[in-house]
């Protein structure tokens, strides 16, 4: 049986989370970590091996530098610019400049798996890993819009009394402000959620309440971990147990939804040789009008990078 192996690059808050959520799921034979705090990713490494020795399965946690990817065959990028949090976009000049100096030294190491970004604005350097790795559009991913899409159907569920797993609803298009829920194909079993709760919900206070929960949980905590380590374990899980899942990632277009050259949230089927294939959803006349504005404002933010 071949070995799966992810490396995290960058181990705060939510690559030391992930870490530990791989071990407490099992779902890869070795993690490795990646950071310039040599210290702080040896502790984490003797901390998450405590854990893995609860493991019925082997887990190895080892440390590398991120050139040493040749056998890698899902890195997760993971880095932030330190900086304190007032949007997503803010981190743009410090990230995109540690990505520009990471990625490239991989890719002349032998890199040959993919990518996946949780580094924030996630859509723009999503993009700027593809362009800088060279590799296929399907082997670079980014979280993008899965955990806000998530963190809709939660709490349409705690309004509807129902399990939001049950809930088809999703959010596409920027993982930022310009970020919408797509009503028009939104439903439980078939039915249409307006039509199961259309006298009691507010449903554009839920889509702001989705769009603004990160924030809402960064006032309180000072930081994000649980649900976006869960986001990145879970779409690592789905490639590679090939399950043809769809959610809702950051994806290069290439014509799709009429747009090409930029990476943005949309429902996306992952194989395990990561995205095989992207849904062209049938937008009603104001999605196509939300979605064109957060394809601009993510043009933007690739422009600053360019």
């Amino acid at each position: 049986m071949k070995l799966r192996k992810v490396m995290i690059i960058g181990v705060g808050n939510v690559g030391s989370t992930t870490a530990y959520t791989f071990v407490n799921r099992g779902i890869c034979e070795e993690i490795a970590l990646v950071d310039l705090n040599n210290d702080l990713a040896y502790g984490h490494a003797q901390d998450l091996l405590d854990a893995a020795a609860y493991r019925q399965n082997m887990i190895k946690v080892s440390l590398r530098e991120s050139t040493d990817c040749a056998d890698i065959d899902i890195a997760i990028i993971t880095v932030t610019s330190g900086l304190a949090q007032k949007s997503r976009a803010e981190e743009l000049a410090g990230t995109s400049k540690i990505v520009a100096s990471i990625v490239p030294n991989m890719m002349k190491n032998g890199f040959k798996g993919i990518f996946l970004i949780a580094t924030n604005p996630c859509d723009a350097i999503t993009y700027q890993v593809w362009k800088l790795s060279g590799l296929p559009r399907h082997r670079v991913i980014g979280t993008g819009v899965w955990l806000d899409t998530v963190r809709l159907r939660r709490l349409l569920g705690e309004q509807m009394d129902i399990g939001p797993q049950s809930i088809d609803a999703f959010i596409v298009g920027e993982h930022g402000d310009s970020q919408f829920p797509v009503w028009s194909h939104s439903s439980v079993y078939g039915i249409q959620l307006n039509q199961l709760d259309k006298n009691r919900i507010d449903f554009a206070e839920i889509g702001t309440a989705a769009k603004n929960k990160g924030f809402e949980i960064v006032k309180y905590k000072h930081c994000t971990e649980y649900g976006i380590s869960s986001t990145i374990t879970e779409i690592c899980q789905h490639i590679f147990t090939n399950s043809h899942r769809a959610l809702a990632l950051s994806c290069i277009l290439n014509g799709e939804y009429g747009y090409k050259d930029v990476a943005i949230g949309v429902p996306a089927i992952l194989d395990q040789h990561g995205i095989k294939k992207i849904i062209e959803l049938d937008f009603s006349d104001n999605e196509k009008q939300l979605f064109a504005n957060s394809i601009g404002i993510v043009k933007d933010y690739i422009d600053q990078i360019k």
